[in-house]
């Protein structure tokens, strides 16, 4: 999986938004030159996986676990919004 490393936005409390691409081929967090998110995922947006398996890639860049991160905003949509806990 290629990721960037976002420890740093580990803090409690945070709000991460990050733009989303499901059926992406494969796992990849990168940050483009604006500084937003996107996330690519293999999984299909269908019964919660593309969202399960956003919350496992980024909790991995921000090294959590993904029981940490809780989704506010964009269940069903592209752009979504994680609180960390």
């Amino acid at each position: 999986m290629d990721r960037a490393d976002l420890r740093a936005l580990a803090q409690p409390g945070a709000r991460i938004a990050v733009r989303v691409t499901p059926r992406g081929g494969r796992d990849a967090l990168t940050v483009d030159q604006d500084g937003r998110i996107l996330i690519r995922v293999a999984a299909a947006p269908t019964d919660g996986k593309a969202n399960d398996a956003v919350r496992r890639v980024l909790a991995a860049a921000l090294g959590v676990a993904p029981s940490r991160l809780t989704l506010l905003r964009g269940a069903a949509a592209r752009d979504k919004l994680f609180l960390l806990d």
